[in-house]
């Protein structure tokens, strides 16, 4: 749709053709410095606008993680106050809101330094993240090589957690299917949710901190498009000719129970299932890979997986093997 627009003015550094950013716009300053930076934004998928706000930050720093940097210098906020609540519901979610995306970013040890505010029928919270790096101190985005291992560090399943969260509360005939058939039960629900919120608010700073550290070759983050659209996105992007083979999906526990139960096709293990603050997913060698994850696992108490494979590929291709290992993930939180 925006092709003809010719946007980009091709240096920016570690995309295909230094045009549009994977995630982050990566460019060197007049004075021979990095400057990666990124903008995302966050509508309501939880019931608490503190959760909201700190879900918030954490899939706005996501983007400059999966660049192989750990630490953010700035934030600016984008906020947007919610238009159609009373005066009181505004001020005391909109001030929720705000905290939530704070402590994130003081978790991050970064500072939201200004931003924007309007007024919106939906509250919406989000931001611009930015870093100033030197060459090294981050991985670019196009490096994946023939014969690396692709890592994941957060479960897949948010947008099914949620959804089943939702007709659990409003008690509609998808949540009625699942409980007549003995799908899910009341406390499966709140258990899978609770997963979700935990995952979603976690920070990925770990996770980008060490990539440069056990030699990663391209990152990106799941979120939106789901597994499988990022790992396409991540291949379109590589400097050689390669493409990718998941061969494991490991998904918030019940998940795939919900999806496989026909009740809605979320296309979960179609790997298009949208995620909300997802993990990394980064391309680096074996055996840096399993040291990559035992550290992560350590500083982050929770499990990261190796899912995949990179292989020659002139079509770039990225595809779920059909034989592809359902991992079913027990959140430590």
């Amino acid at each position: 749709m925006l092709t003809s627009l010719n946007l980009g003015d091709g240096n920016n550094l570690g995309t295909a053709n230094g045009k549009i950013a994977l995630d982050c716009s990566v460019r060197t300053t007049r004075q021979g410095h990095v400057c990666i930076s990124t903008t995302d934004f966050f509508f309501p998928l939880v019931d608490s606008p503190y959760l909201q706000g700190r879900i918030g930050a954490a899939n706005v720093l996501s983007d400059l993680y999966a660049e192989g940097v750990g630490d953010c210098d700035f934030v600016l906020m984008l906020l947007a106050a919610c238009r159609d609540m009373t005066d009181d519901d505004r001020n005391i979610c909109t001030r929720e809101m705000v905290r939530g995306f704070n402590d994130a970013c003081i978790e991050a040890g970064t500072t939201v330094t200004g931003g924007q505010t309007v007024l919106n029928p939906w509250p919406v919270i989000g931001g611009v993240a930015t870093t100033i790096c030197s060459e090294g101190e981050y991985v670019k985005s196009n490096g994946a090589q023939v014969g690396d291992v692709v890592v994941l560090t957060k479960p897949l399943g948010t947008q099914v957690a949620v959804n089943v969260h939702e007709w659990r509360v409003r008690q509609t005939p998808k949540w009625t299917e699942l409980t007549n058939r003995n799908i899910l039960s009341k406390e499966d629900a709140e258990d899978m949710m609770h997963a979700a919120v935990s995952s979603m608010a976690r920070l990925n700073k770990n996770g980008g901190s060490l990539m440069v550290k056990h030699h990663a070759h391209a990152g990106t983050d799941v979120t939106g498009f789901g597994i499988l659209g990022h790992a396409q996105n991540l291949m379109d992007n590589q400097a050689a000719g390669v493409g990718m083979e998941i061969h494991t999906l490991p998904c918030i526990a019940k998940t795939a129970k919900v999806e496989q139960s026909g009740v809605l096709d979320f296309q979960l293990i179609k790997g298009y299932s949208a995620e909300t603050s997802g993990g990394l997913m980064i391309c680096m060698p074996e055996d840096d890979a399993v040291a990559y994850c035992k550290e992560l696992e350590e500083l982050d108490g929770e499990q990261s997986w190796i899912i995949g494979k990179v292989i020659a590929d002139p079509d770039r291709k990225a595809k779920i093997l059909a034989d592809a290992k359902i991992l079913e993930v027990e959140m430590e939180c």
